[in-house]
C-alpha cells in the first residue's frame, strides 16, 4: 500500500483527488471518487449560485471525505459562495486563480483544510505564507484554466518551496505510470481532471465523451476565446486549455475582433453542445484517455496500478544495484 499524508492522515485508500472541474465535477462524480478510495471534489463555477452549492452538498451527505473548489477571482464578486462553502463543512476547500490570503483563516476557523493551486514559484511561496495546508502544482498541460509552466519543472519548484507542506501534482496525469511518477518525485498525491471527464458520473455530455476519446495529445490549445465570447472575467494569465475546433481556428488570437463581431456571438450561442464550435476543456493527457470507465474503476486502476508499478520499478532499480 502507498503511504503518503493522504493515506495515513486523511484516510484515503489511494492518493488520488478528483480535480474540481466546474460544470463537470459535480456530486455524482465526487461521490464515486470518494467511494472508491480517493477524494472527490465539486467544482463551483464563477457564475454558480449558493443554491447550486447547497444542492450539491446535500447529495454528499453519505460520501465523505469530499471537497469544494472555489475560484478566488470569482469570490471577490461573490463572497457569499465562501459563506455557503464554510457552512457545508467539507473536508477540503481548494482556492485557485488569485491570492488566497484573505480566505484561508476563515476556512481554518471552521476546521476546514485548504488546498491552494499554484502555477509558479511566487504563487507557491504566497500560498505557503498565507497558511495553505496543501499545495497543488498545476502544470500547463492541464485542461481548463492553467498557467504557463509545465508540470515536471513546476512540481520540482513547488516541492522546493513547500518545506513541510504536502504537494499534489496536477496536469498531464492519466495513467498509473503518471501517478507513480509524481509520487516518486515527492508528491503526496495526484490531482486528476481530464481522465475523469469521460466517466459516466461526470456531467460531460455523451458527444463530449466520445470526442475526448477520439482526439490526441496534439489536439488541445491554450486560448482566451471561450472566456471572451462568454464575457467572463478570467484573469488574463490563466487561459483555458480546450480541444481545438472550428471556432478556435477562426478566432484564437483575434479575440478583440471576435468580441466586436455580433455574428461570432450568435454562432457560439446557436451551437452550444456542438463541439465544432462549443468548448470542451481537456488537458494534453487526453491522448491517454482511450475508453469509457466508471469513476470507481478509474480510481482503482490508477491507484492499484501505481502501487504495482512502483513495486516493479523499485525491485528493478534497487534490486539491480544490490546484486552488483
Amino acid at each position: 500500500m502507498i503511504h503518503t499524508v493522504l493515506t495515513t492522515d486523511w484516510g484515503l485508500r489511494y492518493p488520488i483527488i478528483g480535480a474540481p472541474m466546474a460544470g463537470v465535477a459535480e456530486a455524482p462524480l465526487a461521490a464515486s471518487i470518494t467511494g472508491a478510495g480517493g477524494l472527490g471534489m465539486i467544482g463551483i463555477g464563477s457564475t454558480a449560485s449558493t443554491d447550486f452549492l447547497e444542492r450539491q452538498v446535500d447529495q454528499m451527505q453519505n460520501a465523505r471525505p469530499y471537497g469544494l473548489g472555489l475560484m478566488v477571482w470569482a469570490l471577490k464578486k461573490h463572497p457569499e459562495l465562501l459563506d455557503a462553502a464554510l457552512a457545508a463543512k467539507p473536508t477540503l476547500i481548494s482556492l485557485s486563480f488569485g491570492d488566497p490570503a484573505p480566505y484561508i483563516a476563515r476556512c481554518h476557523r471552521s476546521s476546514i483544510r485548504v488546498a491552494v493551486q499554484v502555477h509558479d514559484r511566487q504563487e507557491a511561496r504566497q500560498a505557503r505564507e498565507a497558511g495553505a495546508d496543501i499545495l497543488v502544482a498545476q502544470g500547463s498541460e492541464a485542461g481548463g484554466h492553467t498557467g504557463s509552466v509545465a508540470t515536471l519543472p513546476l512540481l520540482q519548484i513547488v516541492l522546493q518551496e513547500a518545506f513541510d507542506l504536502p504537494v499534489l501534482a496536477a496536469g498531464g496525469i492519466a495513467t498509473p505510470m503518471g501517478v507513480a511518477g509524481v509520487l516518486a518525485m515527492g508528491a503526496a498525491g495526484a490531482w486528476i481532471g481530464t481522465a475523469f471527464t469521460v466517466c459516466g458520473e461526470a456531467r460531460t455530455q455523451a458527444a463530449g465523451r466520445h470526442r475526448l476519446i477520439e482526439v490526441t495529445e496534439t489536439d488541445t490549445i491554450l486560448t482566451h476565446v471561450f472566456d471572451r465570447i462568454q464575457d467572463l472575467d478570467w484573469p488574463y494569465e490563466f487561459p483555458g486549455r480546450a480541444i481545438r475546433n472550428n471556432f478556435t481556428a477562426k478566432w484564437h488570437g483575434q479575440e478583440t475582433i471576435m468580441t466586436n463581431t455580433p455574428e461570432a456571438s450568435e454562432e457560439f450561442a446557436a451551437h452550444r453542445g456542438d463541439y465544432s464550435v462549443d468548448y470542451l476543456y481537456a488537458g494534453q493527457a487526453v491522448g491517454l484517455v482511450d475508453r469509457l470507465r466508471s469513476a470507481a474503476d478509474l480510481v482503482q486502476w490508477l491507484g492499484q496500478g501505481a502501487e504495482d508499478y512502483l513495486h516493479q520499478r523499485i525491485d528493478m532499480l534497487v534490486g539491480h544495484r544490490a546484486s552488483q
